[in-house]
């Protein structure tokens, strides 16, 4: 099966988490709004009027599904790629680490947008600065050192053990957009989570990662993504 993603062309954001899976597997797709016009295609199926209409990108079509929700696509890739445990509790357990992760990118995000996503970073410095340092202090030891001890726990190269999975994949990209974000702040940290840092280069160095981080497929870090580097919030 081919694979359609649609997703915004010009930022990794919460569409990065599928590309990676998608990449990792080895899997045919069309990241659809990258092409020709494939933003007009998005538009018109979220716009749909009759039944269930994707609400926002993220969305994968996979033969006649279509499934919304970053955590949603990687529950289902998860298990037909061999990126997921074959029980259910497994599968729930991942799904349930990535439902984390999505929390915890909400709260990236916040931190150069603590008020709201309509008005731009300059018009709420103040509030960003002081979310950062609440974010630093507080969250990412909390985040960070929830995973970190997984690793450890679970005695294995990856979070669950010897196997990777799509949370794997996932906290790779936690790991490379902090460090583009937050590159003082995340050099300082890293101390603290040497077995995530290390989970980090593991996947960098899987064949399918690391050709696709060469490739121009994988776009690059931007102010307009989730993961943005304000000098002042990295003080």
């Amino acid at each position: 099966m081919r694979y359609q993603l649609y997703y915004w062309p010009m930022i990794q954001g919460r569409g990065e988490y599928v590309r990676l899976a998608l990449e990792d597997a080895g899997a045919g797709y069309d990241d659809v709004a990258r092409q020709g016009n494939g933003m007009s295609d998005m538009t018109r199926m979220m716009d749909a009027g009759k039944g269930t209409p994707p609400f926002a990108p993220p969305f994968l079509k996979a033969g006649k599904l279509v499934i919304g929700q970053t955590a949603n696509i990687l529950l289902y890739l998860g298990s037909r790629h061999g990126l997921a445990p074959k029980a259910e509790p497994g599968r729930l357990s991942v799904h349930g680490l990535q439902l984390t992760i999505a929390d915890f990118v909400v709260e990236v995000h916040d931190t150069h947008h603590p008020i709201g996503v309509s008005l731009y970073y300059e018009d709420q410095r103040p509030p960003a600065k002081k979310r950062t340092e609440e974010f630093w202090k507080e969250r990412v030891p909390k985040y960070l050192g929830y995973f970190e001890d997984l690793v450890k726990g679970n005695g294995g190269a990856y979070v669950t053990g010897r196997r990777v999975t799509y949370v794997d994949l996932s906290l790779f990209q936690i790991v490379e957009g902090l460090r583009y974000a937050f590159p003082k702040r995340m050099a300082a940290f890293e101390e603290d989570i040497p077995r995530l840092v290390e989970l980090r280069d593991r996947v960098a160095e899987r064949p399918n990662i690391k050709a696709y981080l060469a490739s121009e497929r994988r776009i690059p870090f931007n102010e307009q993504g989730i993961f943005r580097c304000y000098k002042e919030l990295d003080a």
